[in-house]
């Protein structure tokens, strides 16, 4: 069965951002091994530089990567990445599947991705030119790869 893992920076805060994605990891359990993991957002000090942007997502990046292996595939979450019909994403779901037993889809946090998480990246994936809330965009990623198990199953949800 495919592993997807869903691997960001931070925690849900708020009950209702967790209610919604725990929805889509149950609803994806009959298509897939679906997981989130967290890894711990670095704090910025107040009045920060630029040098101190590039060390918190440095951290954050570490602390990313070392959750992916070498034979994973991975999507990047980024602004700046390409944008994918909810079709193009099942589409590649469904061809990575066969070459790659594991798909990790990376969400950094509120300063982006490190330019390393990027480089590892297989695949940057943009949700569209606007800014989107590091823990709305996880509900709009699990919504999006359960709709792209629903769209290679031929099930009736995507209209």
């Amino acid at each position: 069965m495919l592993e997807i893992r869903v691997i960001c920076v931070g925690k849900l805060k708020e009950k209702y951002w967790e209610a919604a994605v725990s929805e889509y990891m149950k609803r994806l359990g009959a298509y897939c091994s679906f997981s989130v993991t967290e890894v711990k957002e670095e704090k910025l000090p107040a009045n920060a530089s630029a040098a101190d942007e590039r060390n918190v997502t440095g951290a954050e990046g570490r602390s990313l990567l070392s959750k992916i292996s070498k034979s994973d595939y991975v999507i990047a979450l980024d602004v700046k990445g390409r944008e994918l019909s909810s079709e193009d994403l099942a589409e590649r779901i469904r061809e990575t599947a066969f070459t790659h037993p594991v798909i990790d889809f990376i969400i950094g946090g509120s300063l982006g991705l490190s330019d390393e998480v990027k480089r590892r990246a297989d695949l940057r994936m943009s949700f569209g030119r606007i800014t989107l809330p590091h823990q709305l965009a996880r509900v709009v990623l699990a919504e999006q790869i359960y709709r792209a198990f629903k769209i290679n199953a031929g099930e009736t949800y995507h209209k």
